[in-house]
Formats: structure tokens, sequence, C-alpha cells
């Protein structure tokens, strides 16, 4: 197998056949030049039903996975949208209680009223997702790990359970990405990724896409909903993302390096009453994570010793991470996820997330050192 700095550089960076030119063409048009006999030669008829670098990108991103086939959408969120369109009313979903709030909100508020039941569990307690599961479950959704408490689950003994009751498992790869993650080893059936995070990396494009094992005919469904819904990206969103791609090997390892230091020394700070982290052998699910991931990952949450105030107090102390939400760009930021989060979050009052970047570790650590001294003399 080409590994996979190989592929990240080559997958769906051809060579411009017009110019030589080595970095791709953005292609802007809307709509394609069709010949005198009918027929499109190119492949490309209208820009909503396909374009160059969107093809590009998913070819390249299908290849990162393992996956057959790709289809890319405006947003993270969009994209799980599109899977959700591709059920029927009345199909029962079993999401797990913790995962990105924004798609908790959208099978809540948008897709419970539309007709689709909904079943949030503890995902890594494989008993309650055997008694979650009815003969109208479609799909059960696994992040792991899960944002922002960094729970991990056992992708392979979901899928085997799953699997022998009919339906579909779709795996959020965004915080680990394919470089820590093969859910397509562990026989998921779709992933999921918001782009936006650390395939882009620079925080400076939002997009997601969906990813198929094979092309099964949901995935059929998620490519019509994609092609006539035409939430898809933009060219140059395309081209950005495929260039961040290149270096996604490079950063990620760094990225998880960089958060193993961090979390390590945080373990161990007086202020902080936990870190979850997969990475540090206290986490709950550490030989799990070992087993199915090739590092930790770039993102840890902690909990401030104290209350909300205590864990605001440390993010406004810190100078050289970033008060801001989002993760994977080159840049530390640091976030109070509850206070972010709709009513009923389920994200403990004391929890800071962190998205550690290319800065040095220890530079990382001396801010977030001092923050924390500053919290406790203040308190």
């Amino acid at each position: 197998m080409t590994h996979i700095e190989t592929l990240a550089v080559h997958e769906g960076q051809t060579i411009d056949p017009a110019t030589g030119a080595v970095t791709p063409p953005i292609s802007l048009s809307t709509t394609f030049e069709r010949q005198a006999d009918g027929s499109y030669p190119h492949g490309y008829d209208y820009t909503r039903s396909g374009n160059p670098n969107r093809a590009a990108l998913e070819a390249s991103v299908a290849a990162l996975e393992g996956g057959s086939a790709a289809a890319a959408f405006a947003s993270g969120s969009v994209a799980m949208m599109s899977i959700l369109q591709a059920l029927s009313p009345g199909a029962h979903v079993i999401a797990p209680g913790d995962m990105y709030f924004g798609i908790q909100r959208l099978l809540r508020e948008v897709f419970g009223p539309w007709g689709l039941a909904v079943s949030f569990i503890d995902m890594t307690n494989l008993d309650e997702l055997r008694q979650a599961l009815q003969p109208e479950t479609r799909l059960v959704i696994v992040e792991t790990p899960s944002n922002p408490q960094l729970k991990i689950t056992d992708i392979r003994a979901v899928t085997d359970l799953v699997h022998a009751s009919g339906a579909v498992v779709v795996v959020d790869n965004t915080i680990p990405t394919p470089v820590l993650q093969r859910p397509f080893l562990q026989a998921a059936d779709l992933i999921i990724h918001a782009s936006t995070k650390y395939l882009g990396g620079h925080s400076d494009v939002l997009g997601g896409i969906v990813v198929a094992r094979e092309e099964t005919p949901l995935f059929e469904q998620i490519r019509l909903i994609q092609t006539i819904g035409g939430a898809v990206p933009a060219p140059f969103d395309c081209w950005l993302t495929l260039r961040g791609i290149q270096t996604l090997p490079v950063r990620v390892r760094a990225q998880s390096s960089h958060a193993q230091h961090v979390a390590e020394f945080l373990a161990n700070h007086p202020a902080i009453e936990a870190v979850l982290y997969p990475g540090l052998p206290t986490h709950e699910a550490f030989e799990t994570a070992v087993r199915q991931m090739a590092g930790g990952g770039g993102l840890l949450s902690i909990l401030v010793r104290g209350d909300a105030e205590n864990a605001m107090a440390v993010a406004a102390n810190v100078q050289l991470f970033t008060r801001a939400t989002s993760f994977g760009g080159t840049h530390s930021l640091i976030e109070h996820r509850a206070s972010i989060e709709a009513p009923g979050t389920r994200t403990p009052p004391n929890l800071l997330r962190l998205s550690i970047g290319l800065e040095h570790p220890a530079d990382l650590i001396a801010d977030l050192d001092q923050a924390l001294r500053k919290m406790t003399s203040e308190a």
C-alpha cells in the first residue's frame, strides 16, 4: 500500500495537462461546454453536479481513508445532514451522548420533527448499545475520540454488533484523521470529516466530506442529495483543503506529539482535576486507544479545579493560546465549551478544550502554567 505521506502529496494533485502546472488550477466556471453530439467529454456539465477541484478533493480523501468514493460538502454539519436526509422518516438513529453539540442539535431540533427517532447513549457501553438497537435502527453514529470529552469507542466492537442487526455505522474521524485512525479497517461503512479542521488545517476554509467503504445504495442517495441539493464547497474551498492535505501527516503527528507533552504536564498540575486525553495511561479506554489509534491526537480537554468561573479565568489569562472555537489549525486554541453549547449540554462547567497547534510545546506549557498559577492566586 502506498504510504499516507505519498497519498497526501500526490492523490488528486495531478499535473495540469494544459500548462504543466504542478499546482492544480482553480476551475471557477459554473458551466462546461457541451459537444455538438450532446456529450460532455470532460465529464462535467454544471458545477453543482461536478467540478474538477471537488473531484480532486474527493479522490484525495477517499484514497487517504482507503474508501471507494467520497462526496464533499460545504460544511461538516451539512455532510452529516445529507447522511440523515438519505434515511426515511420513521428510521431510528443511535448517537453518542458526548459528541459535537451542533450535530446533537441537528438530530433533536431538525430531524426529530422531520421524522427520525433518535437515541443518545454512552457509545462506549456495548450493553447500552445492544439495548438501544431496534428493528427500525438504520444508522449508528460513532465519534471517537468524542468532542469534547475525548471518550474512546471500540469501533470494531460496535460494527460487529450493529452489522448483525442490519444497520450502518458512520464514524466521525475528524479528530484523529486517517493519519491516526483507520475506521474502514474496523469495518465502518461510512466516514465523515469536518474538513474545516485538520484536513484544511489552517483555520481558513469551511467544509465537510463523507467517504464510503463501498458504493452502496445509501451512498448513492447521499451523492444524489449532494448533486440535487447543491450544498457543495466552492472550487477555491476545495483547492485550499487539498493544499492543506499535502501537509496533513506532518502536521497531525507534530500536533499529537505536542499534545502528549502538554497533557503529561497538566496531568501533574495541582490546579487540574483531570486531563481527558487518550494518549495518557490514566484514560479510561487507554488500551482501546492504543490498539485503535497511532497517537493521542492534537485535541485534549482539561477539568480545572473549581467551577466554571475558575475555568473561564484560566482561559482569560492565557497569552499564547487564542480564545476561539474550532480545532485542527496551526494556532493553539482554548475554549470553555459549556458556555458555547446550548442549554442541556452534558459538558462539565469546569472543562476547557485545548486544540494544540504547531507552536513549541514548551512555550504552550509555560503559557498554561502561568494562567493556572494566576487563577490559583486570584481564587
